[in-house]
């Protein structure tokens, strides 16, 4: 079916509570996906900029030419009515898909409180669930699903494309800019190559009024880029510099906000950022409001060992400095289950237990310029 003709959604939220004019917002960059594509240089200086200062932007999707933008857009507005349909099971079901005790895998369901998300022990506030790229695409493991995501195949695979698609170009325009040879960061995250790329759906429901705190606890992203889409306000980003605050990040109609993760932080040795963010009870009277979310995760493939490229571009090691010889699978396994006291126990507990690059983003966080505007 031809998709060109289509219009896109309107995006209004106009059925949730206005998000609040009084509370500290990021000062993200709004990028344009058409401008990208068309490789506008200012554009493209815009986008540069805000990976290496923030590691956070909004991507406009609203118009682009081909329709990449609009019908990632639709599609993300279907999956946000299965999300609900999926969290709307009985726990008893959910349960069934959850594959981190028995196949010590990230994919599948998690469900409230699975992960421990700060020093004195409190439990996350958010139910989750992973599914495959590689699944949907026929390319990997099938893992076991309800129906209400088997009857929905279809509509997961394109969305995967549509956003794997935005993904390459964000990596494309990144490999130009370090001057890395033709393709090095595509070929390492290849649609087809097996990786631990995922779409996740998540819910966190209202958080009891005397006892509104953090519901994921503050952390780098796992993998290369995230693609996310937000109706209600929670996600909140540490700006850099020492004496930066918690800021939320405002969801716009129409938008997607990307960031990037700990694989780009590894590969140009702290040059892109991977800005340190948490998810807290929404603003105002969203706050009464269950939260939904739908993000794709983009992840190395799994055998890519996690480690700097070579390019002028790129700062060197420190002397003396030996990087960690680790593959791209076992660096996010290793992160996504080790906050899970029930797959690794009290060791959950630890400090360093799933610590990804938040020690790099803030070394550099000190002395790095922060985009102050957002227009």
């Amino acid at each position: 079916m031809a998709t060109e003709a289509l219009t896109a959604p309107v995006q209004e939220f106009s059925h949730l509570p206005p998000f609040p004019d009084n509370v500290p917002t990021a000062p993200l960059l709004r990028l344009s996906l058409s401008s990208l594509l068309s490789r506008d240089p200012k554009e493209i200086a815009r986008f540069t900029a805000a990976c290496e200062d923030l590691g956070f932007f909004y991507l406009d999707l609203s118009s682009s030419s081909p329709p990449l933008g609009t019908n990632l857009l639709r599609d993300a507005d279907s999956l946000f009515s299965v999300g609900e349909a999926l969290f709307d099971l009985p726990v008893s079901e959910k349960t069934k898909y959850d594959f981190s005790k028995s196949h010590n895998s990230y994919f599948g369901y998690k469900g409230l409180g699975a992960n421990v998300i700060d020093k004195a022990g409190n439990l996350d506030r958010n139910e989750f669930y992973n599914v495959s790229k590689d699944d949907v695409l026929e390319q990997g493991t099938r893992w076991p699903a309800p129906k209400v995501l088997d009857e929905q195949r279809d509509l997961l695979a394109r969305f995967t494309r549509g956003a794997h698609e935005v993904v390459s170009l964000v990596l494309e325009l990144l490999n130009e800019h370090l001057k890395l040879p033709k393709g090095t960061l595509q070929n390492m995250h290849r649609l087809e190559g097996i990786s631990g790329d995922q779409t996740r759906f998540i819910k966190a429901p209202p958080q009891p009024k005397d006892d509104r705190r953090t519901a994921l606890g503050e952390h780098t992203d796992f993998g290369s880029v995230t693609v996310l889409f937000n109706r209600l306000g929670g996600l909140q980003v540490l700006p850099p510099g020492r004496d930066a605050e918690w800021c939320y990040v405002k969801p716009l109609p129409g938008h997607a906000i990307i960031n990037l993760g700990d694989a780009m932080v590894k590969f140009t040795n702290g040059r892109l950022r991977s800005n340190i963010h948490r998810v807290n009870a929404p603003p105002g009277e969203q706050a009464d409001v269950t939260r939904y979310s739908l993000v794709y995760f983009n992840r190395p493939e799994d055998d890519v060992i996690l480690k700097r490229l070579d390019s002028e571009m790129i700062p060197e090691l420190e002397p003396g400095t030996v990087e960690e010889e680790v593959k791209s699978k076992d660096w996010i396994i290793r992160r996504a289950l080790g906050r899970r006291p029930g797959v690794v126990g009290t060791k959950a507990f630890a400090e360093d237990a799933g610590k990804g690059t938040e020690d790099m983003s803030r070394r550099y966080g000190g002395g790095q310029k922060v985009v102050a505007s957002a227009a």
